[in-house]
């Protein structure tokens, strides 16, 4: 006969605030102030989670926080900071570390895209004139895109590695985690006008899966994630943002390019940051969430 002894069943776990348990969870964003790092500061604070948001300029972030922290579970703060330098990342940490003693989940969010390139040429002449001769076409527009998109998140990662180890001890059954933000830019086989964009984006998957290696290799238990979106509202994708930190991309704009026939929207990131922040058993793996778009564009 079967006991009603609750403890001898373990339906509670399946609950969505179970599954997807974020409270009191201290999150730190880069590029926090729009786009996907955005979305993913009201993802996990509206959930319950402690959330610091990090950018350059105090008015965005201040904006954010004022917008965003109305009626929700958890908390937002900003801290200003340039993660684009070494130095600005080792502030960081140090003005993290006067308000928190770990860190749960780490995003590595902040992103750049420059110059973009007309790639199609009838002939080896023009498409050495389009993408070599261009005057921006340079190795410092090179650098200054893996600066931001590769090299931030090495040096970002490995810079908290103790705020986050404290974070796996203090919890039983939960890891901390690193969620590093690239793109399908970075999975799909054409340059998209972008090829240096494109590139660091590939650089960034793999990074993600050295990080991961490494870590575990020195017996720390903090899992290391990517999420790589497709098209999202964001100041890159759409050029710009509203009064309230949100971009706008019309619906019809990339319905042919994608299977589901829309942009992504906030509830398609939240869900799958939810998933890489608190699935404890996914570690050094990239997510796609691209509507299909990789299917039509061919990897």
């Amino acid at each position: 006969m079967a006991s009603d002894d609750s403890k001898s069943q373990n339906n509670d776990d399946f609950k969505l605030e179970n599954v997807f348990n974020v409270k009191d969870k201290v999150a730190l964003i880069t590029g926090g102030g729009s786009g996907i790092g955005l979305m993913a500061a009201q993802a996990l604070a509206v959930n319950g989670a402690k959330v610091y948001i990090v950018g350059r300029t105090e008015e965005k972030l201040e904006t954010v926080v004022s917008t965003y922290s109305k009626d929700i579970a958890g908390s937002l703060q900003h801290i200003v900071a340039d993660v684009s330098k070494k130095a600005g990342i080792a502030k960081l940490y140090d003005d993290f570390s006067k308000k928190e003693k770990h860190v749960d989940i780490l995003i590595n969010n902040a992103g750049i895209s420059t110059a973009t390139f007309n790639t199609e040429a009838g002939s080896a002449e023009e498409l050495k004139k389009a993408l070599f001769d261009n005057e921006e076409a340079t190795f410092e527009d090179w650098s200054a895109v893996y600066r931001t998109n590769v090299s931030q998140i090495y040096f970002m990662t490995t810079c908290f590695l103790p705020l986050l180890h404290p974070a796996t001890e203090k919890t039983y059954g939960w890891s901390s985690t690193v969620i590093n933000i690239c793109s399908i830019s970075g999975q799909v086989k054409t340059t998209q006008h972008h090829p240096q964009y494109n590139a660091s984006k590939a650089a960034t998957i793999h990074l993600n899966r050295m990080l991961a290696n490494e870590i575990q290799e020195n017996g720390l238990k903090i899992r290391v994630n990517s999420i790589a979106p497709g098209v999202f509202p964001s100041e890159m994708t759409a050029g710009d943002s509203s009064a309230n930190q949100k971009s706008f991309i019309p619906k019809d704009k990339y319905a042919e390019k994608v299977p589901a026939g829309r942009p992504g929207h906030d509830r398609d990131m939240a869900n799958a940051i939810l998933f890489a922040a608190t699935n404890q058993y996914l570690n050094g793996q990239t997510v796609t969430v691209d509507g299909g778009y990789t299917l039509a564009a061919g990897k």
